[in-house]
This record gives C-alpha cells, sequence and structure tokens, in this order.
C-alpha cells in the first residue's frame, strides 16, 4: 500500500487562497536518490510568482517549494554520501524541481550536503535557494574580491541580505539600498555604505563599483550600468530590460540559480563558522502556506519566511 503524506497543492493559478493542504503519494527514492522528511522549507518570492502566474511551472497542478531542510528517511541505490537518520539541506532543481512544501521530498542524494551543526532546521531551510542565488552570482559569475566595491539592491531582502553576508566574507566593500527604517540592520549584517532609495536616486550618490547584484528589476539594471567601473559586472537575478542600453566596456548577465553541491557546500560551511545567518522574517506551519505567501506579497519582509513540517 502507498504511504500518504501531507503537501500543500494548488489546481489553478491566483491568490493565495488557491493553496490547499492535500493527502499525497508519499515519493519513493530512486537510484542516487534520498527520501527526506522535511523539517523546515523558506518561501521565496518565486513561491508566490509562481502561484500567481505559473512562471516556468505553467499551469497547476503543482506543489510549491525548493527550499528543505530534513532528516534523511530513506537512501536509493548507489548513495554514498548520505544515509537514514542524516540531517541535511538543500535546494531542489531549479525549476523544475519543485515540491518542498511538503512533509517528504526525493531528490538526487548530491542535492544535499550536511546541516550546520551551528543551527537548526528552520534556519537551514531559510538558507539554500536565497544562498546560493547569491554565491552564484558574486562568487562564481562576478569573483568579488578583495578591496571590490559591490552593490547589492534590496539588501534587507531574502538573496540581498545574504549577498551582503558572502560579499563581507570574500573581504568587499558593500553598499546596499534599502528604505531608511532598515539601514541599522543593514550595518548589522556588515554593509559598510546604506543607501536609503527612497530619499536618492542611488545612481546619483554611489560610483565607482565592481560588482551590481540587482535583485529588483525594471529600471534598476538600466540605472545600476551608471555606478559601474569600467570592465565592472552587472548580474541581475530578474529579467532586467538592458536591449537599449549601452553595455561596451561592462559585463552583463542575467542568473538562474542551479542546485550546486560544492557552493553548498561553502556556505554551509560559513553557517557553521558563523558568518552567514539567515534572518527569519516569519515562520509559519506548512498549513499555513497562504499566509506566509500573504505576508510576503506585502514586500516589507526583511529576511526569509520560513514553513515548517
Amino acid at each position: 500500500m502507498t504511504e500518504k503524506m501531507r503537501a500543500i497543492r494548488q489546481e489553478v493559478l491566483g491568490g493565495p487562497e488557491v493553496l490547499e493542504v492535500v493527502e499525497a503519494e508519499r515519493p519513493e527514492p530512486g537510484p542516487t536518490e534520498v527520501l527526506v522528511r522535511v523539517r523546515a522549507a523558506g518561501v521565496n518570492p518565486t513561491d508566490w510568482k509562481h502561484r500567481a502566474r505559473g512562471g516556468f511551472l505553467g499551469k497547476p497542478p503543482f506543489t510549491l517549494g525548493w527550499d528543505v531542510s530534513g532528516v534523511v528517511e530513506k537512501a536509493g541505490v548507489g548513495v554514498t554520501l548520505h544515509k537514514p537518520g542524516d540531517e541535511v539541506f538543500g535546494m531542489l532543481r531549479y525549476p523544475f524541481g519543485a515540491g518542498s512544501h511538503a512533509e517528504y521530498v526525493a531528490a538526487p542524494s548530491r542535492t544535499f550536503v550536511a546541516k550546520p551543526s551551528a543551527i537548526d532546521h528552520v534556519q537551514a531551510g531559510a538558507l539554500p535557494l536565497a544562498a546560493l542565488t547569491a554565491w552564484q552570482a558574486l562568487v562564481d559569475t562576478a569573483d568579488v574580491r578583495e578591496g571590490h566595491r559591490v552593490l547589492i539592491h534590496a539588501a534587507a531582502g531574502g538573496v540581498g541580505h545574504l549577498a551582503v553576508q558572502i560579499a563581507k566574507a570574500r573581504g568587499a566593500y558593500v553598499i546596499g539600498t534599502a528604505s531608511e527604517g532598515k539601514h541599522a540592520f543593514l550595518r548589522g549584517i556588515g554593509v559598510d555604505e546604506p543607501v536609503d532609495y527612497r530619499g536618492v536616486d542611488f545612481a546619483d550618490v554611489v560610483k565607482d563599483v565592481d560588482v551590481v547584484l540587482d535583485t529588483i528589476g525594471g529600471d534598476y539594471g538600466p540605472r545600476s550600468l551608471r555606478v559601474l567601473r569600467p570592465g565592472g559586472t552587472l548580474v541581475s537575478v530578474v529579467l532586467s530590460n538592458l536591449d537599449d542600453m549601452d553595455t561596451s566596456g561592462v559585463r552583463s548577465e542575467t542568473l538562474l540559480v542551479e542546485p550546486d553541491h560544492h557552493a553548498l557546500a561553502q556556505i554551509a560551511a560559513l553557517a557553521e563558522a558563523g558568518r552567514l545567518r539567515a534572518e527569519i522574517d516569519s515562520v509559519f506551519p506548512l498549513e499555513e502556506a497562504a499566509k506566509a505567501h500573504e505576508r510576503g506579497e506585502t514586500g516589507r519582509v526583511t529576511g526569509k519566511i520560513v514553513l515548517t513540517v
């Protein structure tokens, strides 16, 4: 008899009210896969955007969620990294591996690394997608190094506040945009120069930047070109309209996050050492996923929203 689990599912696109708690079949791990009992799972902007518009996933039905922190329940044939009982965390394959807003997920074993002992499942569940996005943008793409001037937009947001800490860990001077009320928070996580985007145009007050991380989109990408040094790099993690802009002399990239065992291990090491920590905005039980989405869509979130299972 097939075992069952609870999952958050939607049959149609729409507002948070389309999210339902359902009974679904518990997955079984295939070769090189592990079955993980989910303890916590982050909720990211990509979740509510897919819920409302379908995005890469297309039409429902589907279960959202890419972040996972939990305990290995079963290991498939050929798995050597993890054993039943191991605490692990990771990001399901983006975008088509969604499904962590449930009691169990099955995924390739190298999706996961050992959960740092210094943090709990809520902290670990908040990290993977946002931290990997920041790492792949700043480290893999832009090669941020000691002495670089780095501008991070929405520096108090889910990706932004982790990007700040990763850039600081690599010795960068960090400039971060956020409303003035969040500047104390930004300084607390290492921002050297907070910029109130409501009070000034960042492009008028920031200059000679080596790397810009754009987590907002719209006109932020084109405006950010004005602050880059020759040879600088702009990395956008959202679609940004640069088609009609002169990008000669600089590098411009658009990034989609990917699972990355090595990078996640580096992120875990920073977390273990106390150099990377997710700010938890709010925590909701799995069955209140709709409330978590409502909170996210207020646009006033500092850090991360997490579901506990």
